[in-house]
């Protein structure tokens, strides 16, 4: 039953998506992509934002379709099979961890700016905790949190850009005009395509959380002309700003100077003498990550709702409240153990940025085939409700293009890890599928032996007392 009284708007759920997807990610890892792409990096965030696009209007049409059907882990055991159901719910919720768990070291990385002993582990685990226990308190307080945090945030994003402008042009006080400034000091591909093609997976997963569209789908009103609303809005907000974002720093900084130890705004605005500016921005980026973590955990605790539904999880996760608090406990405890792992790297963001990267992007590879099977198997959706421009050449060109990046992830020095940890996780899900199934056919297969043989010692009782019967009767007639 579809909700048109209660529930998340498109508003909301907007700004949940740009609360989930403009964190540490955007903030602190466009740092590497920038580095490696260079100024081309203006292409990679055009390119990503056309595939996020197609992949958004997969998801819409099967979510529409079927809006309290779960998730796209639900989508992918119904279209492509249990096990990929089961591999996909998993991997995405265990990159999501290590994503968030990565949002929780940037913070600390972050804070060491006023603080340089801080322990990103302590730090790190409080504010994973402090998140976790904030997300109890449901959908509708959450969202209404997360759209205030958005708020600052895409505020931050727009006083940087208006910043950058005044610096371009000459209009700050007491600075000279900028002008093109680094931009024409550089090549267009430093890194050459190579350089391209490794920045896209860091540039995509700025623009990862989107999903959280389509796991809120059956807390929205009126999902049918909520949720497509909420795409159009998100696409145009970030494609836009991540775009101008990109070509007002340019100018500012080289992007050699650029790595996953300083945000490329503070890092820009310092380098010209604005301080006062780079630290006021180092708060709100704070914040910012924080609800990035805040909307991401409201998406766990529905996908291991999901993953229950399915028979995917264990049973101790199953609740039936409308706020699922075992699954998101559960991942706050997962999270922390994220972060542990990370903690045994040198580089302890890039490694879990990039493992959860690679989790994600395999997931949103499996939306797609998910989406080419499910258009072929019903044509339009429901209601006719087809909005997949020029399927089915998109949603084959964004299958590809999302293996081409996995395959391109050895291209920037520390993808390497996230890239064999990835790769981990899906045959470790995969065997723990096999062994599960394997396991209810042992069971269900002794359950029938039991049965058989039950069934033939009743039928030996029934013969022994058939036959006593007989001879009773034969006394009886002698």
């Amino acid at each position: 039953m579809q909700k048109t009284q209660k529930g998340l708007s498109a508003v909301q759920l907007t700004m949940m998506a740009l609360g989930s997807v403009i964190g540490g990610s955007f903030f602190l890892g466009s740092s590497v992509a920038i580095n490696a792409a260079g100024p081309s990096i203006l292409i990679s965030y055009i390119v990503a934002g056309a595939l996020i696009f197609i992949i958004l209007y997969a998801l819409s049409e099967m979510t529409v379709a079927a809006p309290n059907v779960g998730s796209f882990s639900t989508f992918a055991a119904r279209e492509l099979g249990a096990g990929t159901g089961f591999v996909v719910g998993w991997l995405y919720w265990t990159g999501t961890i290590l994503s968030m768990s990565s949002e929780a070291a940037a913070i600390s990385i972050l804070v060491r700016e006023w603080y340089p002993n801080v322990s990103i582990g302590l730090l790190g685990g409080a504010i994973i905790i402090g998140v976790t226990l904030v997300n109890l308190l449901g959908a509708d307080k959450i969202g209404k949190l997360t759209s205030g945090l958005s708020s600052i945030k895409l505020l931050a994003i727009v006083f940087f850009i208006v910043t950058a402008l005044m610096l371009i042009f000459g209009l700050f006080p007491g600075t000279p005009a900028v002008g093109a400034g680094e931009l024409v000091r550089e090549p267009l591909m430093p890194g050459g395509l190579g350089g391209l093609a490794g920045s896209m997976l860091l540039v995509v997963f700025a623009y990862a959380g989107f999903e959280i569209i389509g796991l809120a789908a059956s807390e929205t009103r009126d999902p049918a002309k909520t949720i497509p609303k909420a795409i159009r809005y998100t696409v145009i907000a970030l494609v836009g700003l991540y775009v101008v974002y990109a070509a007002v720093l340019l100018p500012l900084i080289p992007t050699s100077a650029l790595n996953e130890n300083v945000s490329p705004m503070v890092a820009s605005l310092e380098r010209w003498g604005i301080g006062w500016a780079g630290r006021a921005l180092n708060i709100v980026l704070i914040t910012a990550i924080l609800s990035a973590m805040l909307a991401a955990i409201f998406g766990l605790g529905r996908m291991i709702r999901s993953l229950t539904d399915e028979g995917h999880a264990p049973k101790f996760l199953i609740d039936k409240k409308d706020v699922p608090y075992r699954g998101i406990l559960f991942s706050g405890v997962a999270m922390l153990l994220g972060l542990g792992f990370g903690l045994l790297f040198p580089r302890v963001y890039l490694v879990l940025i990039t493992t959860g990267g690679f989790a994600l992007l395999f997931t949103y590879g499996v939306i797609m085939a998910s989406h080419i099977k499910f258009r072929k198997r019903n044509g339009c959706p429901p209601n006719g409700i087809c909005q997949m421009p020029g399927f089915p050449y998109t949603s084959w060109i964004a299958l590809v293009a999302i293996v081409v990046i996995l395959l391109c992830m050895p291209f920037i020095p520390g993808q390497e890890a996230g890239l064999i940890s990835g790769l981990i996780m899906v045959i470790f899900f995969s065997s723990v599928y096999v062994l599960i199934r394997s396991r209810k056919k042992a069971q269900t297969r002794g359950e029938e032996k039991t049965g058989t043989k039950s069934r033939n010692y009743q039928g030996e009782l029934l013969t022994e007392a058939s036959a006593e019967l007989t001879r009773k009767i034969d006394n009886e007639e002698t």
